[in-house]
């Protein structure tokens, strides 16, 4: 994203939801906590996408006064595709991307920016933290910190935790009407168009440490097979 668009930024938080009643408005809150960081000159909105949700999902958005969209896809990548579309289509010129089940910390749109200003990049890969380990094994809890890179750098890729902007996003097709390891495959993309990618443990989310997945081989799984090893 080259500098000369900073006067012009419009970021969309798209935030993919399937029956999560539990963690939306925390997730929700603190995202609109980081909106509040960010200076007046930059506009920033959260758009939840709402997929085959049973429970009481969209009446807390509603409650928070939120826009969203619904759909019936039982796909990430698709959930995914079809927010940042609608996102982009209401002006969005800077995508960040997080999950349900997710915290973003006060600064995270705002370490964002600043990437963007330093480095004019097109992408950033954030980090993310484990919310609870109290549920899990202590040698789960050793596994998972000694195979994570929290630094500068790291080669992590988090759907949770992922931001673009919206014309380099279009550009390489969005993301694939993927089940799961969609964001991984969109990396990729970027990668192989040689779009300028910043490793960030700056841009920081914390996530649930739950271990009954949404997605067969998203991070719920990962957690989930690191414990039954340790079990």
């Amino acid at each position: 994203m080259e500098n000369s668009d900073m006067a012009e930024m419009k970021i969309g938080i798209v935030i993919p939801a399937h029956n999560e009643a539990m963690t939306i408005s925390a997730c929700l809150k603190s995202i609109h906590k980081a909106i509040t960081q960010l200076p007046s000159t930059i506009l920033a909105y959260p758009l939840v996408v709402l997929d085959g949700c049973t429970d009481e999902t969209l009446a807390l958005v509603k409650n928070a006064g939120v826009d969203y969209i619904e759909c019936d896809y039982h796909c990430v990548g698709r959930v995914r595709d079809i927010g940042i579309r609608h996102a982009i289509k209401n002006g969005a010129t800077w995508i960040a991307c997080t999950d349900a089940d997710s915290i973003v910390t006060p600064d995270w749109l705002v370490q964002q920016v600043i990437h963007i200003e330093q480095q004019a990049t097109d992408m950033i890969c954030g980090v993310v933290s484990v919310d609870n380990w109290a549920h899990l094994t202590t040698q789960t809890q050793k596994d998972y910190i000694a195979h994570y890179q929290d630094m500068m750098g790291h080669r992590h890729i988090h759907g949770a935790n992922l931001s673009f902007s919206s014309k380099s996003y279009l550009a390489v097709g969005g993301f694939a009407p993927l089940p799961c390891h969609e964001d991984v495959d969109l990396v990729k993309r970027f990668e192989d168009q040689d779009y300028a990618i910043t490793w960030s443990n700056r841009v920081r989310v914390i996530t649930s440490s739950r271990l009954d997945a949404r997605a067969n081989e998203g991070f719920a799984a990962f957690l989930a097979n690191l414990e039954k090893d340790n079990l």
